[in-house]
């Protein structure tokens, strides 16, 4: 009995592995983010500047004007070709400063369950991480976290709000 509880809960396991690595790449989901109607559609951020606490080194300055906060399509985790140029410069400046670190913060709307919605920024933050690296980032100057639904950008419950909250932030951190 108890090597079959053991068995389930591998097997379980795995099952969660396996989907949290999955891309979604249809526009509704269930249990998604909802439908897509009204988005800005820019692809690029709002929000420029770097958090420098912890930056050392190089040319900190070169990144100030940088984009730091990378907005995705509805129930996506593509990075839109609008912020590639600002993630290959943030990827050259840690290449170029081997101390410098990052955090991404993966975020969604509040449409979907706490679940999908932790496993959806995941997949966001892991993307830009993806980026960063093929560009020439080390993968242990970057930490990824998602926070789901759960610290929006913006309040409320429509699709301005929601195109906001479809977001991946990237911070520098001390290391």
């Amino acid at each position: 009995m108890r090597a079959l509880n053991v068995f389930k809960a591998a097997t379980l396991g795995a099952a969660v592995i396996w989907a949290a690595g999955c891309s979604t790449t249809s526009t509704t989901t269930e249990g998604g983010e909802g439908s897509m109607g009204g988005q800005d559609g820019s692809g690029s951020a709002s929000s420029y500047g770097v958090d420098g606490s912890g930056v050392s080194g190089g040319s900190a300055g070169a990144i100030d004007q940088l984009q730091t906060v990378f907005y995705f399509d509805f129930d996506q985790s593509v990075v839109k070709q609008a912020g590639f140029s600002d993630l290959e410069a943030h990827a050259r400046y840690l290449a170029n400063n081997p101390s410098a670190s990052v955090r991404l913060e993966g975020h969604a709307d509040e449409r979907g369950t706490r679940e999908y919605n932790i496993a959806l920024g995941e997949r966001r933050a892991n993307a830009v991480e993806r980026l960063l690296v093929v560009n020439g980032a080390s993968s242990s100057q970057i930490e990824t976290i998602s926070y789901g639904e759960e610290k929006p950008a913006v309040m409320g419950s429509g699709d301005a709000s929601w195109a906001q909250n479809r977001r991946v932030e990237l911070k520098y951190v001390s290391r």
